[in-house]
């Protein structure tokens, strides 16, 4: 999902990105505030209204000229071509390279970007959003209309009649003045928040059938694993060695919390460090990562150029006491277990992992 890091581990990976229990169908809409879609609804009625991280925001019809931010995600651009919404896409700064549908690959990179370069801070500078006449910029934070990144801000945008909407379970991440729910939100991310994210985007554009046919499926595919899998409880490490500049001591940066442990329990396993908040990947010492039970090893991929059977091998002899490393149980993944409409895929390769791990 993101090609570069430029901040802190919940917002890079906000798909990257974040949390823990599973969360009941409608928590994270309610929290944040933002209008919920469950089952088949009837067309949208514009002017639509609503609040999106305390800003209120209005559709007059559905968006023609979409800007995607950057913000180290590929969440909300893959949810826009699963939801056939590529069309009105007019600049995308949302690249990654790798994905676990390795036909989003191409799909991105086929999009629009506009002319636009990213400033010092790695997304589209002000200047170049207003010069793009877009009706509706998008970001996965909240960060994403910082001023002080050189960013335009959502009041900057309202005065040039352009709506903002920043992906609602991530209206802490970059908010100074975040409320106690919203905190909450994002600290409690599941597969569930990729899906409502879904249902939001086709009430928004007037696709409501298409958005809960689409949930629907991406639901009943987690669902099916979950079944399948109930008594297994493996554990589970997520590692990506490209992210090794995130750890303090050169270490892959190892998943955990939020929508980690929701997707590896969805697929039948525990994270071995489950329990630990985002803070373990920046702090993990060598000394933690040999200690930890792991049952079965996910080798996550950031960039194109990585092999996951490679850095599985390379964990394995550096791990030679992983449970994992003697019987050589592992899967590769890259963005299904981020913030994002590609959880299913992500659960169905760690499940797999899980029910051959022996």
């Amino acid at each position: 999902m993101h090609v570069h890091l430029r901040r802190p581990l919940a917002a890079v990976l906000s798909a990257i990105a974040v949390v823990s229990a599973s969360a009941c169908g409608a928590s994270d809409a309610e929290t944040t505030g933002e209008p919920i879609a469950s089952g088949p609804a009837g067309p949208t009625a514009y002017p639509l209204t609503f609040d999106n991280c305390g800003t209120k925001v209005t559709f007059r019809r559905s968006p023609r000229r979409v800007l995607i931010l950057n913000g180290t995600s590929v969440g909300e651009v893959e949810s826009f071509l699963m939801l056939g919404l590529g069309g009105t896409v007019v600049a995308n700064a949302q690249s990654y390279g790798v994905s676990d549908d390795p036909s989003m690959i191409g799909r991105i990179k086929a999009l629009p970007t506009g002319g636009v370069t990213m400033n010092r801070n790695f997304d589209v500078p002000a200047e170049q959003v207003l010069k793009l006449r877009p009706d509706l910029v998008v970001s996965t934070w909240s960060g994403g209309f910082d001023a002080k990144k050189g960013f335009a801000t959502r009041e900057q945008l309202a005065a040039a009649g352009i709506t903002s909407l920043v992906n609602p379970v991530n209206c802490a991440s970059g908010k100074p003045d975040a409320t106690p729910a919203e905190k909450t939100a994002h600290k409690n991310q599941s597969i569930n928040s990729s899906l409502e994210f879904l249902l939001l985007l086709g009430r928004i554009f007037d696709v409501q059938q298409r958005a809960t046919t689409l949930v629907d499926g991406l639901r009943a595919r987690v669902d099916a694993v979950r079944r399948r899998v109930a008594s297994q409880r493996k554990k589970v490490l997520i590692a990506y060695p490209g992210m090794a500049m995130m750890n303090a001591n050169g270490l892959p940066a190892v998943m955990t919390g939020g929508i980690y442990d929701d997707v590896i329990r969805a697929a039948g396993g525990v994270n071995a460090f489950s329990g630990q908040g985002e803070n373990l990947t920046r702090t993990l010492s060598r000394e933690q990562l040999a200690a930890a039970q792991v049952d079965v090893l996910v080798v996550g991929l950031f960039t194109p150029q990585e092999k996951g059977d490679a850095e599985a091998a390379k964990l394995f002899a550096a791990y030679p006491q992983w449970r994992a490393s003697r019987t050589r149980t592992y899967t590769v993944v890259s963005d299904g277990v981020y913030l994002g409409p590609l959880n299913a895929a992500g659960v169905e390769k760690i499940a797999e992992a899980v029910r051959s791990g022996g």
